[in-house]
């Protein structure tokens, strides 16, 4: 294991991303339909915000905790894609090193950081699982 290697070399840089103004329930199927849990938000290449499965859940689950069946009428005439996602993210650069990515990850209150450029643009993403997958190569 080297000591400050970059997280550009464990983040995935082929991300799938959603603009500021599609609809939620693009977001919503995005996630159902893909093996992801964390989608940035973009306008152009600039990073806007994250939106996370457990987001999309908190908004729709009913009163059961059961999905509601009118899913994607209900997101869609409720919610803005810029009024769901997370907006004040932390986020690192390529050259930040994967030990300082382990510290920010490892408090636990989040599980991805968006890698970007010193113009906010988005070029990687990086999460918990690619962390423990790097620590599982290294041993």
């Amino acid at each position: 294991m080297r000591h400050n290697e970059p997280v550009s070399n464990i983040m995935s840089d082929q991300m799938l991303t959603v603009h500021v103004a599609q609809k939620v329930s693009e977001v919503y199927r995005l996630l159902t339909d893909n093996p992801i849990h964390h989608v940035p938000v973009v306008n152009g290449n600039e990073l806007m915000g994250l939106i996370s499965s457990t987001d999309l859940m908190k908004l729709s689950l009913d009163a059961y905790g059961t999905p509601d069946a009118a899913n994607a009428e209900y997101l869609d005439s409720q919610f803005s894609i810029d009024k769901v996602m997370s907006s004040e993210l932390t986020t690192v650069n390529p050259d930040a090193s994967i030990r300082s990515v382990a510290e920010i990850l490892s408090a636990g209150t989040i599980h991805s950081l968006p890698v970007v450029n010193t113009d906010n643009q988005l070029v990687g993403i990086v999460t918990t699982t690619d962390l423990v997958n790097y620590l599982l190569d290294q041993y």
